[in-house]
């Protein structure tokens, strides 16, 4: 052994036991911190429960691990949902007749209270505008927002906004009296344009126009309880808003009196619609996510409200959707929450047709339809449940 090599094994003896010096105070410090920490509690026997329940293989106690301080225990322990939607929408979010909030949004609140909470009728609505509905979600006053909200980049990555399963797809379109004879953009050059603030809406018409060199006076409304009156006054030579909408205020206008109104053809923009939550929560986002998303498989399978709780086949994916013979995915569901969704609310089939259908023949879910099924030539399709 050389000279050099008897300094190292030195120094290597030197490093070593400093690292066991450095362990033991370490351990005698742990010991005296957790000395410290059972003289607050009740008795020895309390930490041996907590151990046990830890280590005991039912997996309930690491469920509600993962759940502290989240969404989904948050709106548990509440027992009610507050979902954020709109109430001046025909068609997606109004308040009837009877004073209750109706349409194709509110009864996707209802789904993911179902599912939730078991109660579909477990809902706290807030009506929110255009402007205010990300900042609602945002300081956690709802703690979803199903409103007619468009799917785009700088919303998913500027708004702390996590956008789920598209419910709606919708494009652009703009509406005008028929007595003006416009039937293209071109034929606005200088006109006055109804428009919503705070909407992909109004930025798409900018950009659009824009590009074609078509020149045209924005005349901005906060929500459409003040647009339509303004534009059946004549502020406006034409609206617009999603193809949707349209249809629902066309049906209105000319339902109540009122002259007769033109959509165009032409469809401008892609406007995927769904719900959305605040980001930074995936175990909310999940448990959401599958709750919409069950109306579609439902709806795929062949279950529906009326039928739902009559199943007796034996389709290992039907029943594993039902939640029989002890099948749990583990999204923080109880394994019927389907049931209770299709049960108590409908399929997708059925929340569509009852509420978008009678806003204008032209929405129903004819082959080649978007919003049909993906063997219908339509864009809905969602993950296997299994």
């Amino acid at each position: 052994m050389t000279r050099g090599s008897i300094v190292i094994g030195k120094n290597w003896l030197r490093l070593l036991a400093f690292l066991m010096t450095f362990v033991f105070v370490a351990a005698a410090c742990g010991s005296d911190d957790s000395d410290a920490d059972s003289e607050g509690d009740d008795t020895e026997e309390s930490d041996e429960e907590s151990s046990d329940e830890e280590s005991s293989g039912d997996g309930d106690t690491s469920v509600e691990l993962t759940q502290e301080g989240g969404t989904l225990a948050a709106v548990q322990d509440r027992g009610t949902l507050n979902c954020g939607g709109n109430d001046t929408l025909p068609g997606f979010g109004v308040v009837d007749e009877s004073g209750e909030f109706a349409g194709f949004d509110v009864d996707f609140c209802r789904v993911v209270a179902a599912a939730v909470l078991g109660d579909a009728n477990a809902v706290e609505f807030t009506p929110l505008t255009a402007e205010a509905r990300f900042t609602a979600l945002q300081s956690g006053e709802v703690d979803i927002l199903i409103r007619n909200t468009t799917w785009t980049a700088t919303r998913d990555g500027q708004e702390g906004a996590n956008f789920l399963f598209t419910t709606f797809f919708d494009g652009q379109g703009m509406m005008v009296p028929a007595s003006t004879g416009f039937t293209s953009l071109e034929d606005l050059a200088d006109a006055n344009i109804c428009v919503l603030s705070g909407t992909t809406t109004e930025l798409n018409l900018t950009a659009v126009l824009g590009a074609r060199g078509i020149s045209f006076n924005p005349v901005v409304f906060e929500d459409n309880t003040a647009l339509r009156p303004a534009y059946e006054e004549g502020q406006c030579e034409a609206w617009t808003s999603d193809a949707s909408q349209l249809a629902a205020f066309k049906s209105s206008i000319e339902g109540e009196g009122g002259e007769d109104q033109v959509i165009f053809e032409e469809i401008f923009s892609k406007e995927p619609l769904g719900p959305v939550v605040a980001d930074g929560d995936t175990e909310w986002a999940q448990a959401v996510n599958w709750a919409i998303m069950s109306t579609v498989q439902a709806w795929e399978f062949g279950l529906d409200s009326s039928n739902i709780g009559d199943y007796s086949g034996d389709d290992p994916n039907i029943l594993n959707f039902l939640g029989q013979d002890g099948f749990d995915p583990g999204i923080g569901l109880a394994p019927d929450f389907a049931a209770n969704v299709i049960g108590q609310v409908g399929n997708y089939e059925e929340i569509y047709n009852a509420n978008i259908v009678p806003i204008d023949d032209s929405l129903a879910l004819t082959e080649g339809s978007p919003n049909n099924l993906w063997t219908e030539g339509g864009l809905m399709y969602v993950p296997p449940y299994r």
